[in-house]
C-alpha cells in the first residue's frame, strides 16, 4: 500500500452540503457553524474559535436559513477539532470540528436521511 494513500474509514457516506446550511450546538445552543458534510453518522462543520467548543455528549440543532428545514436536539460527540485558517491581521481562527451522532430516535433518523437527499450537493470525495 501507498504510504500517501488515504484509507476511508467511515462507516457512512458524507455528502457536501449547499450553502446556508448551519449547526447550532452546547448545552445552550451558543456556537454557531457552517455545515460542511453530512453522514448519517455525523457531520462536519467550520466555526469562528473564540472557545473549543465543549467535550461532552450535548445536542445539536440542524438548519437551513431558508427556513424550511429545521431538525433539533440531535445527540453529538465531538470526534475532530482543528485549526483551518489565521487571519494574520486580526484575531479570527476558523477551526473545523467533526462530530459523530449519538442516539438518534426514528423521526431524527428519518429527517436526516430527508436532509441528505434534498439539502446535499453529492457525495464528498475523499
Amino acid at each position: 500500500m501507498n504510504a500517501k494513500m488515504t484509507v476511508e474509514r467511515r462507516e457512512h457516506e458524507r455528502f457536501e452540503t449547499r450553502d446556508g446550511a448551519f449547526i447550532l450546538l452546547g448545552p445552550d445552543s451558543t456556537k454557531l457553524g457552517r455545515l460542511i458534510d453530512i453522514s448519517m453518522g455525523g457531520l462536519a462543520f467550520s466555526h469562528v474559535a473564540r472557545t473549543r467548543p465543549p467535550d461532552e455528549l450535548f445536542e445539536l440543532d440542524l438548519f437551513l436559513v431558508e427556513g424550511d428545514f429545521y431538525l433539533d436536539k440531535v445527540p453529538y460527540e465531538i470526534i475532530s477539532d482543528f485549526k483551518t485558517y489565521d487571519n494574520h491581521f486580526g484575531s479570527i481562527t476558523m477551526r473545523r470540528c467533526g462530530v459523530q451522532f449519538g442516539s438518534l430516535t426514528q423521526s431524527q433518523i428519518s429527517e436526516l436521511e430527508y436532509f441528505i437527499q434534498n439539502h446535499t450537493t453529492g457525495e464528498v470525495q475523499v
